[in-house]
């Protein structure tokens, strides 16, 4: 049973400026989650990320997406990376950041003006491109960090900010690790 309280919006917004001094450049990636069934999170310290199946021992590819026509898992979506220091706020706690369901939790500006879409990250010996396709909080999210939390995320500058996190493809596989340096190519 969850007992954290969630915050209000007044104190979403006082971590605000904690969340804007993310580095722009040379990120690091604090956490990498597979997703092996619905709901289900494995916190692990190293992974593969594949061009085909996304990261190893993730459900990515077998869920598929209820958006597409045929019902096929999205390759735009294949890799979801969340701002470290925006969970870290709403989470208040690292035991919890996984409940937010991304697979990558990275300390780096995830913003438009950062990381635009077509934008190439090095991470460990993969490369991950971000897509254009918008991440956006579900109901879920919301019923695991509050209704205040959603509303923030969503917020015009939560948006500008994608606090709620980006969807990137794998261009190059390669293997990842807690603590790599994440740059832009």
């Amino acid at each position: 049973m969850d007992t954290v309280m969630h915050l209000t919006m007044t104190e979403l917004e006082e971590g605000m400026e904690y969340i804007r001094q993310s580095p722009k450049d040379n990120g690091t990636l604090k956490l990498i989650v597979q997703r092996p069934n619905i709901d289900e999170r494995e916190v692990i310290r190293e992974g593969e990320l594949d061009i085909s199946e996304g990261l190893a021992g993730d459900s990515w590819k077998a869920r598929g997406n209820k958006h597409s026509a045929d019902g096929s898992a999205n390759i735009n979506a294949q890799i979801t990376i969340m701002n470290a220091r925006t969970i870290a706020v709403l989470a208040q706690s690292e035991e919890r950041w996984s409940l937010a369901g991304d697979q990558l939790y990275i300390d780096m500006d995830l913003s438009d003006e950062n990381l635009p879409p077509g934008t190439r990250l090095a991470l460990g010996t993969a490369v991950v491109e971000v897509s254009a396709v918008p991440h956006t909080g579900c109901n879920k999210f919301s019923s695991r960090f509050g209704v205040d939390a959603m509303k923030f995320v969503n917020s015009p500058e939560g948006k500008r900010l994608h606090l709620r996190g980006i969807n990137t493809k794998v261009i190059q596989g390669g293997t990842i690790r807690i603590g790599d340096t994440v740059r832009k190519i």
